[in-house]
């Protein structure tokens, strides 16, 4: 067992709302110049969860299960509660409904969308057939400030300990083996570089290369993969570093807009190196923490 600090962390509420789907543009224009017009962010998405495919759905930036919100609106702090709720927020944190005909319901978060300021929770469907937008979600936040205590030159952020414990990483020395589905070079990462922190929101793998499509089996991405992404250092933001590992999770599909793809939330980080990707179909938060059944 890795010894972490899980025992020193603030389990604290946090709050959201289920959100209406938006619009900003009724028309998407893709990287080839081609315009469609297509679903988005936002809603509830009845029939897209995490472990089903992250390509080849008529959408650009869907986000599986229930897409949720804080619109608490103090003119002191303005949008402070929202970014509360996404920063707070830790993959793999309980999800309660606690209003509405699914009052009780549990859920699991599962993802963060920068942009528009998502948090995912994943929902079973008959959960998801009873809820309605503006229904709203407690979650009890609980990872934020994780560390492992050994591997100093690791970073996490945006886990749940018990998310850690499923993923089980291997101690070799001052390295640690995580499993992922897939590698991604750091080079074909687009929309959400810039920014000075990683505790909320994500970015995308392009994947509009064939050959690296083709290179390292991008065609098969499923939502709430782990991936790593290699030369990439997400620390204090996201950067080009050569040597460098992070490790995300899938949590939107793909898009059609240039500098786009599927959207990746930071779990682990280490500029040095030390995290060792170990190749696992099932390194999905859907198995990993046993949220269907039907896959």
């Amino acid at each position: 067992m890795l010894r972490t600090n899980a025992d020193k962390l603030v389990r604290i509420s946090v709050m959201g709302e289920v959100a209406s789907p938006t619009l900003r543009s009724v028309y998407n224009v893709s990287a080839t110049g081609t315009p469609s017009v297509l679903p988005g962010v936002g809603g509830i998405t009845y029939n897209i969860r995490v472990g089903d495919p992250a390509c080849g759905w008529e959408a650009d930036h869907v986000e599986p299960g229930v897409s949720a919100e804080n619109k608490e609106n103090d003119p002191r702090s303005g949008q402070a509660a929202n970014t509360a709720f996404n920063v707070l927020s830790c993959i793999g944190n309980e999800a309660i409904v606690v209003t509405g005909e699914a009052k009780g319901a549990k859920g699991v978060v599962t993802g963060k969308h920068g942009g528009i300021e998502h948090v995912l929770v994943d929902f079973p469907p008959e959960t998801l057939d009873k809820l309605l937008h503006g229904d709203k979600i407690l979650v009890k936040a609980f990872g934020v400030g994780l560390k492992l205590l050994d591997f100093p030159e690791i970073k996490v952020m945006n886990t749940d300990p018990r998310l850690l414990e499923a993923i089980n990483p291997t101690a070799s020395g001052d390295r640690l083996g995580v499993r992922v589905t897939h590698m991604v070079p750091a080079a074909i990462m687009g929309s959400g570089l810039g920014s000075n922190h990683v505790h909320s929101g994500d970015y995308d793998i392009q994947l509009f290369d064939e050959t690296v499509i083709e290179q390292y089996g991008l065609e098969e991405l499923r939502l709430g993969d782990l991936v790593a992404i290699i030369d990439a250092d997400n620390s204090y933001g996201r950067i080009y570093r050569q040597g460098a590992v992070s490790v995300g999770i899938v949590v939107h599909t793909n898009c059609v807009t240039a500098g786009h793809g599927p959207g990746v939330t930071t779990l682990m980080t280490s500029p040095t190196g030390k995290i060792m990707p170990e190749i696992d179909p099932k390194a999905n938060i859907a198995f990993l923490l046993k949220l269907r059944a039907d896959i």
